[in-house]
């Protein structure tokens, strides 16, 4: 290697292809997953049918693949670039799943953790964030103690999503993984009550508050107070803890357009309900639940009133009896609020027992008794970047942040949060380079090449709804072998590294120019045979979008090794030229004969 000084014009032009190279940015998928998860690596091991290593892959980044790949909203979906122009995405969480359920093993969980560090931390909270700050704790060599009010592993993801979406032994055998790095879990205590939030500041170095909004919320519609009126938070909990003992009338009405209304009516179909009927503001276009969960619902028999809301709850002795609701004209006015407006001569009156509020939750806040600043629906304030507290070792992560709204989301927070820990204990900076934590838009610029064929999304497959409507069982019944490769093999590689596929010489020395000229830039060191192995033929600048010319660039190291060199080139090798050269153009071994002298005629003669 040989250290050398470039001109400032030379320098310039390589960081040009530094900053906008494309080689390494990340694939559409990976930069909007929140955890960053490397989903073209995986999905294409699993095409080649190298399951355990597309599990292992996954598993460098998520310690939940099973329950993600059944209830992720997969936002990766969003930007796959078969979405963008094909409207027909990648079938991601699924592929996810069929490699989590059918080749994760315990014993290919990596267990290394760092050494003891003598820092004692507490969780308040069992859910994806707190689960993933715990783990990502313990794994730096921390002591950590999560403490839950629930008796059972998994949070709003436990109590929140129903069974027939994510059966609950899979919560278990992925939560184990954190029993098994020696997290400590005390569940069913709940702080304030059980043990008081001073008494856990005292105890140990730093807290990270990761309450799921376990507090339902219920509009103050007329009636709203009577008996069978009930919020989808606690009807929720109730059916995940106790399905058996959870009452529920005959004909229920549940108010919201969410995907948490959803999982609120099929819920109480599951539990005896006969007639459910689901009112929302949105028309059906619009509603915020996906539209597979609204049309797995009407398959189920759920009657949607979109484009509906409530007017009153009518009943007899402070008994439900009935549900007035009346069309919605408008949700928002002019300037972007929410401000909706109704037709007064379009009412109807449902027959019904229950009402059943799903349009928001709260986070309960009271164990800190004032301790922290907190903002609407009970969440705590917070630097957005770093998720510390105004108390300087406490940070707060997941819902109790406002920062999340599903469950790989919490996580990405959880890690946060960690993150920002750690760096408080070593005196680092808690702001530096984190500008791509969570979702952010990555700068790679594909096209679609010519010939592409638009291969349709392959479909999992679902359990039939007259069986389904009986009990718990899981929906969705995942992938089979042969779906899982050929929907994998759907996958376009989406990357930027074309003047690779031209060039042996780029192949040989770097991943792709950014990563050749960023160490160039970072050290001024480079081996000489690397830009004398370009042949000039400028076939990188043909193939790159951003048409970077890579020759040039190396001819420019030339000249200035050259020129540092004394005029002579730096490689060993070239010394034989030189002598070559010496030597051919020396009088020793160069002979002149002059030219025959023409006459004039003949010159004339040729004129």
């Amino acid at each position: 290697m040989s250290k050398f000084t470039y001109p400032q014009e030379v320098l310039d032009k390589m960081k040009d292809i530094v900053d906008n190279c494309m080689g390494e940015e990340t694939a559409y998928c990976e930069a909007t997953c929140p955890m960053h998860t490397d989903v073209k690596g995986y999905v294409n091991l699993i095409a080649e049918e190298k399951y355990e290593d597309a599990i292992k892959l996954i598993r460098e980044k998520l310690f939940l693949p099973a329950s993600l790949g059944r209830v992720c909203a997969h936002p990766c979906e969003e930007n796959c670039k078969r979405e963008t122009e094909y409207r027909q995405p990648m079938s991601i969480a699924a592929l996810k799943r069929f490699v989590a359920d059918n080749f994760d093993k315990e014993e290919i969980w990596n267990l290394d953790k760092k050494s003891y560090t003598n820092k004692n931390i507490a969780v308040i909270g069992a859910g994806p964030a707190g689960a993933q700050a715990a783990l990502d704790l313990a794994m730096k060599g921390n002591k950590v103690t999560v403490y839950d009010r629930l008796p059972v592993y998994g949070g709003m993801m436990r109590v929140g999503i129903p069974e027939y979406r994510l059966p609950r032994n899979i919560i278990d055998f992925e939560y184990s993984f954190l029993e098994k790095l020696g997290v400590e879990f005390k569940m069913n205590t709940e702080i304030g009550k059980d043990i008081l939030f001073d008494e856990i500041q005292s105890k140990f170095d730093g807290i990270i508050i990761a309450v799921g909004a376990h507090k339902g919320v219920v509009i103050p519609v007329e009636g709203h107070d009577k008996k069978g009126v009930l919020d989808a938070v606690n009807f929720l909990r109730d059916v995940s803890l106790d399905k058996e003992n959870t009452k529920i009338g005959k004909k229920v009405a549940v108010i919201g357009g969410g995907n948490v209304a959803i999982d609120v009516a099929r819920s109480a179909r599951r539990i005896g309900a006969e007639e459910v009927h689901l009112i929302c503001l949105e028309e059906k276009l619009n509603m915020p639940a996906h539209d597979w969960e609204v049309r797995e619902a009407e398959e189920e028999g759920v009657n949607v009133f979109a484009g509906y809301g409530p007017e009153k709850i009518i009943d007899e002795n402070g008994k439900v009896t009935g549900f007035e609701i009346k069309k919605c004209t408008s949700i928002f006015d002019n300037e972007g609020n929410f401000n909706p407006q109704f037709d007064e001569n379009n009412k109807v009156i449902l027959d019904v027992d229950n009402v059943v509020f799903a349009v928001g939750q709260a986070v309960d806040n009271s164990f800190v008794k004032g301790k922290l600043e907190t903002k609407r629906g009970g969440r705590f304030k917070v630097d957005p970047t770093t998720l510390q507290s105004e108390i300087e070792n406490v940070f707060v992560a997941g819902d109790a942040s406002g920062g999340s709204v599903i469950a790989i989301e919490a996580m990405a927070e959880g890690r946060k949060a960690a993150k920002s820990m750690m760096r408080l204990f070593n005196g680092e900076d808690l702001y530096k380079d984190r500008e791509k934590e969570g979702t952010y838009e990555t700068k790679l610029e594909t096209t679609i090449k010519e010939g592409t064929e638009d291969l349709k999304r392959v479909s999992t497959t679902q359990l039939n709804p007259n069986k389904r409507i009986n009990d718990f069982s899981e929906v969705d019944l995942g992938f089979t072998k042969e779906e899982a490769i050929k929907e994998a093999s759907r996958c376009l590689k989406c990357e930027c590294k074309l003047c690779m596929n031209e060039c042996v010489m780029l192949n040989d020395y770097c991943e792709c120019p950014k990563d050749l000229f960023e160490g160039i830039l970072e050290t001024g060191d480079i081996d000489p045979m690397i830009p004398y192995s370009c042949n000039m033929c400028s076939q990188c600048t043909i193939a790159c979008p951003k048409d970077f010319e890579m020759s040039s660039r190396f001819m420019d190291m030339r000249k200035t090794m050259i020129k540092k060199n004394n005029g002579k080139s730096p490689i060993k090798g070239h010394s034989a030229i030189e002598m070559h050269q010496l030597l051919g153009f020396s009088k020793i071994f160069n002979t002149a004969k002059p030219a025959k002298k023409q006459n004039n005629k003949t010159e004339k003669g040729r004129s």
